[in-house]
This record gives C-alpha cells, sequence and structure tokens, in this order.
C-alpha cells in the first residue's frame, strides 16, 4: 500500500510543479486525490484503482516529462492490483494467422 501512495504522491508533486497548462489537469488532481484516498483507506476497489489510473494517463500521458512518474504510478497500480486467480488475468494477445 505504501508504493501507491509514495507513487500518487509523486505525480502530484511532478504535476502541480509542471508549468505547462494542461487542459485536464483538474481532472488528474482530482483522479490522483481519489487514488490517495483509497490508498488510505485500505483494500480499494481494483476496477475503480485502474479506472482512476486510465483516467490520470489519458490526462497527462501525453506530457514526457511526467512519463516516469506516470510509469511509476502504472507499477504500483499493477501490484496492489495484481491477479489472485486465472480468472482475473487478462487474455494474452490472440495471434494472427
Amino acid at each position: 500500500m505504501s508504493e501507491l501512495r509514495e507513487a500518487v504522491s509523486r505525480l502530484r508533486r511532478e504535476l502541480a510543479g509542471h508549468p505547462a497548462p494542461l487542459p485536464d489537469r483538474d481532472a488528474a488532481e482530482d483522479e490522483l486525490a481519489a487514488l490517495d484516498a483509497m490508498a488510505r483507506a485500505g483494500e480499494p476497489e481494483i476496477s475503480r484503482l485502474r479506472r482512476s489510473l486510465l483516467l490520470v494517463a489519458g490526462a497527462v500521458g501525453s506530457v514526457s516529462a511526467l512519463s516516469p512518474t506516470l510509469s511509476d504510478l502504472r507499477t504500483a497500480v499493477d501490484r496492489f492490483a495484481a491477479p489472485t486467480t486465472p480468472d482475473d488475468r487478462v487474455p494474452p494477445p490472440r495471434e494472427v494467422t
């Protein structure tokens, strides 16, 4: 849980310090606040974690300066939300014949 909280905190700081105007900055900040609240509360809902990550990535994913920290957040979410059963895993890509 601490890895998720730290990743959220780092991205929030970097986003706050990023000087360029971002059209979706407010959305990213809202979702980072939601991720932080979920991490502090304990056992967050995995689908909500992934949804928030997707929204943050959509809002700031094109900003190369934030890419490393966004990647750290994704890693933290992936580790926290690791599948527990074979049915939870994302299926492998289909083979093209």
